[in-house]
C-alpha cells in the first residue's frame, strides 16, 4: 500500500533523525542544502549522528554545516570523496576520508544499515513519479535501502531518464524548495591544456567510447573532436563539453553494446544551460555507479578510451590522485574503475592526462614539477603502476605498460618539463634505473601558458 504524500518544512522533517542514526546525503549537484542546514541546526540535542556520501558542491555552510567545528559530537562525517566543503575537517581530524572504488560504493551504502536518506528530486510527473536529476550514483542504493527518505522537490532539478524514478509515495516526508544548483564551469584554457587536449585526441579514432572527467582538459580534448565519426559515451560523469559533439551527430553511442544508443552517466556537473539540456532529454541515459563503473560493463565497448588525471605521478608510474602528500584532496572516485575498464577493452586506451608542472596562480611562474622520482610522504597511489599505460602532458604522450622501470622513466622525463628533466636523470643513476639519456631531449623549449 502506499503511503500518503506528508509535506512539512526541513525542520518538521528532520526531526525523525535521532542520535546515533546513519544519514546518507545525496551528492555532487543534488545536495539538499535545506535539509542539511535544518539538521545542522539541532546539532546541541543530538549525538553520534553518522554522516554518509561521497562528493559534495557548494561551500561548507551550505552544503556541509555538519563538518564544521564544534560539530564533533553532533555528527561524525563518513567523506567516500572527499571536496571543498569537507576539506579542511577531514585534513584537521573532525571527519573521516573513505579511500573506496566508486563502483563499490552502492553495496557499501546499503550494507551501512542507513537509517534517513536526504535527497533533493524533480518534481513528480503525472503519474507521480520524481527524477533524482543531475545525480543518481550511489543515491539510488541510498533511497532503497534506507528506513525513512526525506525529500526535497526543487523545480530546478532536472527530469533525467534512465534509472532515476522513484514514485513520491516513497518518500516519508517532503519539503518543498526552489533554489538554483551549483554549477561548475571551465575557464578559458591555456597554452599548455590545449596541446594536452590534442595529445589526447590524437589516441582517439572513429568509433571509440569515450569516459572523461570534469576540467579543461577534458574539454580541451573534446573540441578537438569535430572530426571523428561514430564517438560513444560511457562515463561516470560528464560536463558542457558534450553537448556539441552530441548535437552535430558525432557521438551517436552507435558503436556501444552497453546501453547501446544513448549516452550513459551516472552524474552531471556544470553550467545551467548543461542543466536545461539534459532535462527531458531522451539522448542520456542516468544509472546508478555500480552499473556505469562496474569495469566488465565498461569493457564489454570495444575501443574505450579512459581519460583521467592526477596529482603527481613517480617515474615508476604510479599516479597520486586524492592527495596532496598527507593531506587529502579528493578520493579514488571511478578513475581504477575506468582504467581497468579501458584496459580489457579491445583496442582500449587508459590514458592519465595532467599539466606537466604546478604554475604559481598570482603569477603564472613554474613551482613544482607534478612528474617526480618519488611520490611525496603520504601520497595515496590510486592507479597503481601496473594499471598505467599512457600518461600524456603538453610536451607529449609516454606509454608505460609492459616497459621496465628504466624504460618508464625514459618516457616519463621525457614528457615532464625541460626545467626538471636533468635532476630527474641524475636521481636515476642514484637509484640504479636504467634510464636512456640519449632518448631524452634536455633542450626542449618550454610551452607557456
Amino acid at each position: 500500500m502506499n503511503k500518503p504524500e506528508r509535506t512539512v518544512s526541513a525542520e518538521e522533517a528532520v526531526k525523525i533523525i535521532k542520535s546515533g542514526d546513519k544519514i546518507f546525503v545525496h551528492s555532487n549537484s543534488a545536495v539538499p542544502k535545506t535539509l542539511v542546514k535544518a539538521l545542522a541546526n539541532r546539532h546541541e540535542e543530538l549525538r553520534n549522528v553518522e554522516m554518509y556520501h561521497i562528493l559534495t558542491l557548494g561551500d561548507t555552510e551550505d552544503t556541509a554545516p555538519y563538518t564544521m567545528p564544534g560539530m564533533e559530537k553532533s555528527f561524525t562525517t563518513y567523506s567516500l570523496f572527499a571536496s571543498k566543503n569537507t576539506r579542511q575537517a577531514i585534513n584537521e581530524g573532525r571527519a573521516y576520508y573513505c579511500p573506496i572504488f566508486l563502483h563499490q560504493v552502492p553495496r557499501f551504502v546499503t550494507n551501512v544499515g542507513i537509517d534517513v536518506a536526504l535527497i533533493q528530486v524533480s518534481p513528480p510527473d503525472s503519474h507521480g513519479y520524481c527524477s533524482l536529476g543531475v545525480t543518481v550514483d550511489v543515491a539510488d542504493a541510498g533511497v532503497r535501502s534506507a528506513k525513512k527518505v526525506i525529500a526535497e522537490i526543487n523545480p530546478q532539478m532536472p527530469r533525467t531518464h534512465g534509472k532515476s524514478f522513484f514514485h513520491i509515495s516513497k518518500f516519508d516526508y517532503v519539503v518543498p524548495v526552489d533554489y538554483d544548483l551549483p554549477t561548475y564551469e571551465t575557464g578559458s584554457p591555456s597554452r599548455a591544456t590545449e596541446t594536452i587536449g590534442k595529445n589526447v585526441a590524437s589516441l582517439i579514432d572513429d568509433g571509440c567510447v569515450l569516459q572523461m572527467g570534469i576540467g579543461s582538459i577534458p574539454d580541451a580534448a573534446l573540441n578537438c573532436l569535430y572530426d571523428r565519426q561514430h564517438l560513444g559515451i560511457h562515463t561516470e560523469m560528464f560536463s558542457d563539453g558534450v553537448i556539441g559533439l552530441i548535437e552535430k551527430g558525432i557521438v551517436d553511442n552507435s558503436t556501444k553494446r552497453c546501453v547501446h544508443g544513448t549516452t550513459l552517466a551516472s552524474f552531471i556537473i556544470g553550467s545551467k544551460k548543461l542543466y536545461q539540456w539534459v532535462d527531458d532529454n531522451p539522448m542520456i541515459t542516468m544509472r546508478p555507479s555500480d552499473f556505469t563503473n562496474n569495469p566488465i560493463l565498461i569493457a564489454s565497448n570495444d575501443k574505450v578510451v579512459a581519460i583521467n588525471s592526477a596529482i603527481e605521478i613517480d617515474l615508476k608510474g604510479q599516479v597520486c590522485s586524492d592527495s596532496m602528500g598527507i593531506r587529502i584532496y579528493s578520493g579514488i572516485g571511478g578513475q581504477v574503475d575506468f582504467i581497468r575498464g579501458a584496459a580489457m577493452s579491445e583496442g582500449g586506451k587508459p590514458i592519465i592526462a595532467i599539466e606537466s608542472v604546478v604554475r604559481s596562480r598570482r603569477t603564472g611562474k613554474v613551482k613544482t614539477s607534478k612528474i617526480l622520482p618519488f611520490l611525496h610522504e603520504g601520497a595515496g597511489v590510486v592507479t597503481s603502476e601496473g594499471d598505467t599505460h599512457y600518461v600524456i602532458t603538453e610536451y607529449g604522450i609516454a606509454y608505460l605498460h609492459g616497459k621496465g622501470v628504466g624504460e618508464r622513466a625514459t618516457a616519463l622525463i621525457n614528457i615532464a618539463h625541460p626545467k626538471f628533466r636533468r635532476k630527474m636523470v641524475e636521481t636515476c643513476k642514484k637509484i640504479n634505473y636504467l634510464v636512456d639519456e640519449k632518448k631524452i631531449d634536455f633542450d626542449q623549449e618550454e610551452i607557456v601558458p
